[in-house]
């Protein structure tokens, strides 16, 4: 059970409820279970954590045994971004797999069995689905992780692969607000720059947030990106005129 500690300054405290931390090894250190244990209320998992089904549930439950309703985030698109699988490859076809065969069906049924063996191995929260239109055909980044090049195509597909994710109580967290797709710059390298007018971008990049929120997405990941259209100042994660302003007033998230 959590339990505060009295000793943790208020700063401390607030960070330690948005933060999701990852680490290395297959079983929680120390330091994690401590965190947890002063309010840490989220960890990230990755490829290094994890080597079969019933290890990763074993870590899980080391997680909740500290604190039982952390959240347990992972990275776990399909395709070629894998956690569950990072050593042999995903057993369940990409986005730009589904978008190509175009059936929303097949999506939210793909999505719905990848949250399901997430849910088994007791992962509730995943950093997916990429809802970026591929509009760039130089992105280093995104390619094959999107649905399409088509905003009312990426737009359906983003919004049946949040509910099937979600209906097997695994929340969905689409990617990478406002639009990753327009790039020509690996956004973990540098800081990539998004040029396009601001007509262009509510028709194209934000047609996928929009069905994403429709569809109840519970959470949204915001893009290291700069779009001047939107905000010249500062990059989308610390931009409240694209945060707050955009996504939370307009977009009604």
């Amino acid at each position: 059970m959590t339990t505060l500690a009295s000793g943790t300054d208020t700063l401390t405290r607030d960070a330690l409820t948005v933060l999701q931390p990852g680490f290395t090894g297959t079983t929680a250190p120390d330091w994690l279970l401590r965190r947890l244990g002063e309010g840490l209320a989220a960890v990230g998992l990755f490829g290094r954590n994890i080597t079969s089904p019933e290890q990763l549930a074993a870590l899980t439950a080391q997680l909740r045994a500290e604190r039982d309703d952390v959240l347990v985030a992972i990275d776990e698109e399909g395709g070629d971004v894998t956690r569950l699988e990072v050593h042999t490859g995903s057993s369940f076809p990409g986005n730009h797999a589904l978008g190509a065969v175009d059936d929303t069906e097949l999506t939210r049924e793909v999505a719905l069995e990848l949250g399901r063996r997430l849910a088994a191995c007791g992962v509730n929260f995943n950093w997916a689905p990429s809802a970026d239109v591929n509009s760039n055909p130089a992105n280093p980044v995104i390619g094959v992780r999107s649905f399409g090049a088509d905003p009312d195509l990426v737009a359906r597909h983003t919004a049946a692969y949040v509910t099937g994710l979600q209906s097997a109580g695994v929340a969905a967290c689409t990617k990478h607000f406002p639009g990753h797709g327009d790039t020509a710059v690996d956004s973990h390298l540098a800081l990539p720059r998004i040029d396009a007018a601001a007509d262009v971008l509510h028709a194209r990049e934000l047609a996928p947030f929009r069905a994403a929120i429709a569809a109840g997405t519970r959470a949204v990941m915001s893009a290291h990106i700069l779009v001047p259209a939107l905000d010249p100042a500062r990059p989308a994660t610390l931009s409240r005129t694209v945060l707050t302003d955009l996504l939370r007033g307009e977009l009604g998230y």
